[in-house]
């Protein structure tokens, strides 16, 4: 059997140890050969491929982002963009594929199985926001280095006695911001689930001056106050529709320093969070992830995704996996809120 792996969405730490663990267990244990698809759906649409065997994934479990690249292409956006992918794996021999991504990848892949594509997937994204499974490679890695941004500002901003607002990835959940600000001592946390009242905000921020002490906020870039919507960085979308978020951290600090009078800055990590070497944690589930999911591919278990729950690792139909987002449970956000001021 020839199996054709990609990766889709946003890079993410860990997708290298998947794609490792595919072919080291494919190539010995079931006798496969690999085709990388470059560049997401982009490489199965153009054919364009990447030789994927055991000299090639040597030395991939601690590289950051992906060896074979990845796009947010939309393949049921462009057309007849079905009906080429179908036509090329056919000309490439490939059986089957392993579709690594998060809710836009696999949701491409969702719809490829139902018109009779052998379609297996492997979630990912930092933002941990894929229902079925409880958590998602990457996410330990972002938060991680979001914990580690905060616990050294929090001495600039007793230094020079500003409010500091630390923006963070999150489109929909605040998985991001809930765990990093709790981890890292943040004095207030905005998310998503749950619209914020900036005169609250502002009041939270006066207490902790009073008591000598410099706020730390972190705030998911989809954090909204009450009376207005998100913050839009420009008005264009991807081809998946989504806007591209970004400026709730500059919102912010003006509010702050229009209502208080004190100094407010805003550090963006961005793509930082995506960046370079991966946890022991998203390692091991990486790893685990793509050792299942080419189990799933010799049992012929298309139409399926690698899911942990609990220490196990199980398989969940995609569709269960794409329809509706995992975000933050408001009992678990009340536990950070005993913090805030």
């Amino acid at each position: 059997m020839r199996v054709g792996v990609l990766t889709g969405g946003g890079d993410c730490p860990g997708l290298n140890a998947v794609i490792r663990a595919i072919v080291r267990k494919g190539v010995p244990e079931y006798g496969y050969s690999f085709v990388g698809f470059r560049d997401g759906w982009r490489g199965p649409l153009e054919a364009r491929t990447k030789t994927l065997d055991i000299p090639a994934v040597r030395g991939l479990l601690p590289r950051g982002g992906t060896i074979l690249g990845s796009s947010r292409t939309n393949p049921f956006a462009v057309e007849n963009g079905v009906e080429k992918i179908r036509t090329n794996l056919q000309n490439l021999g490939v059986d089957a594929l392993i579709a690594i991504g998060g809710e836009d990848t696999l949701g491409v892949a969702t719809k490829l199985h139902e018109i009779g594509v052998h379609v297996v997937g492997v979630p990912k994204t930092i933002d941990n926001d894929l229902s079925g499974t409880d958590y998602t490679f990457g996410f330990d890695t972002a938060v991680n280095i979001a914990m580690e941004a905060i616990d050294r500002l929090h001495t600039t901003a007793e230094s020079h006695h500003r409010a500091l607002i630390v923006e963070v990835m999150g489109r929909h959940a605040g998985w991001i911001a809930l765990h990093a600000g709790m981890a890292g001592g943040a004095n207030i946390i905005l998310i998503p689930e749950v619209p914020f009242d900036i005169e609250q905000v502002c009041d939270y921020v006066e207490s902790r001056f009073r008591l000598d002490y410099a706020p730390i906020i972190v705030v998911s870039e989809g954090a909204k106050p009450r009376d207005r919507d998100e913050v839009l960085r420009g008005a264009e979308k991807d081809a998946f529709g989504h806007v591209r978020l970004g400026g709730i951290g500059d919102w912010l600090a003006k509010e702050i320093e229009a209502r208080t009078g004190k100094e407010a800055r805003t550090t963006v990590l961005g793509h930082v969070q995506r960046g370079g070497t991966p946890t022991a944690r998203d390692r091991w589930l990486a790893t685990r992830f793509g050792l299942h999911a080419i189990d799933a591919v010799h049992r012929g278990d298309w139409g399926q995704m690698t899911a942990l729950r609990g220490t196990d690792i199980t398989m969940i139909p995609l569709s269960e996996a794409t329809k509706e987002l995992k975000v933050v449970d408001p009992a678990l956000y009340a536990e950070a809120e005993v913090f805030f001021g």
